[in-house]
């Protein structure tokens, strides 16, 4: 009679879990990863590809290509917003094209620390962004980090202001990027990702700044000499889906996604930081020579750097340059 019963009950609940099994659809969607799949952002997009074919029952294929290989950050984004990529993973710097709002993320000295981060993306002002994003045809999934970046360069130490001028800094498509890099006296030429190294080798620029994790991953170690710890800006990353492809996905297919991107980022975030000091040590490891700027010397720089706020404050707008300030202030106790 138990075992009738057990049978009996099974069965109820195959029956009870078929209609949400079957907005499953077998889909197989396309997701571009711009860095090697060796990087913290590649493991958090493997734990994501993971999440999503186990929620689904195998049905939510999710097929990562590494290294920019479908295109830059500009090009995702068109390709993207067009429907012809389902979905990549993108820094928010390139995104002040199509969301000029966004752009407050680019500030210079803006986030003192990951803990500020965590609780200004996590919270309103990130859920403020997201909304703003589907207006231009992507879909936020979940907001994972590239982290605090530092300038390199393979013509001298930064130690000082002044030790910017004269160097080629390469830095990203992006306005503010620029700014901050001329301000602080550097010839800031923008360029994609992709083209970095390359532009390293040949001399086409003197420098560049990125997070760690990119610095070693992408073997920079061997075109440039110097890294100063500037600590001059902190990189969200977007996990972003096409709206078009969104759009034809069911609310459990959604629901996954979202679950999934959300566990990708946790996984993501916990990795890049616990390896920060060890790729710092391998840096240091492959002959790089690793310095800091004083205390009063990184004020300067602060100071000087302090311009780009007023000089963009008109393209990012009021309301999110108030909403970002007043959440770091509500964060802070201020």
């Amino acid at each position: 009679m138990k075992t009738r019963l057990a049978v009996v009950a099974l069965a109820a609940l195959a029956a009870l879990a078929l209609p949400a099994q079957a907005q499953f659809q077998d889909r197989s969607l396309r997701l571009s990863v711009p860095v090697p799949k060796e990087h913290p952002m590649g493991q958090g997009a493997r734990t994501m590809i993971a999440c999503a074919a186990e929620k689904s029952g195998g049905k939510l294929k999710v097929n990562p290509t590494y290294d920019g290989a479908l295109g830059n950050d500009v090009a995702a984004t068109q390709s993207a917003r067009s429907g012809t990529l389902d979905m990549y993973i993108t820094s928010t710097a390139p995104l002040v094209g199509v969301l000029p709002s966004i752009g407050v993320f680019d500030l210079p000295f803006l986030f003192s620390n990951e803990k500020e981060a965590d609780a200004v993306l996590d919270g309103k002002a990130g859920a403020y962004f997201s909304e703003k994003l589907m207006g231009v045809g992507l879909v936020n999934l979940a907001w994972w980090e590239n982290g605090f970046r530092h300038a390199t360069n393979s013509k001298h130490p930064i130690q000082r202001a002044e030790d910017f001028q004269g160097v080629k800094m390469r830095v990203m498509q992006n306005n503010i990027f620029i700014d901050t890099f001329r301000t602080l006296g550097s010839n800031a030429v923008p360029m994609a990702f992709s083209e970095v190294y390359s532009a390293l080798e040949t001399r086409t620029v003197d420098g560049q700044e990125n997070p760690f994790a990119n610095i070693e991953n992408s073997k920079f170690y061997e075109v440039q000499k110097y890294l100063t710890l500037t600590k001059h800006a902190y990189s969200p990353l977007a996990v972003l889906m096409s709206k078009k492809t969104w759009d034809g996905l069911s609310p459990p297919e959604r629901a996954a996604m979202m679950e999934c991107a959300a566990k990708g980022r946790d996984d993501e975030r916990r990795i890049n930081r616990e390896s920060a000091a060890a790729s710092l040590a391998n840096l240091k490891s492959k002959g790089m020579q690793v310095n800091e700027i004083s205390p009063a010397e990184m004020q300067r720089i602060r100071d000087k750097a302090q311009v780009v706020y007023q000089t963009h404050a008109k393209s990012i707008g009021d309301e999110a340059m108030n909403l970002v300030s007043g959440e770091l202030k509500r964060i802070r106790g201020q």
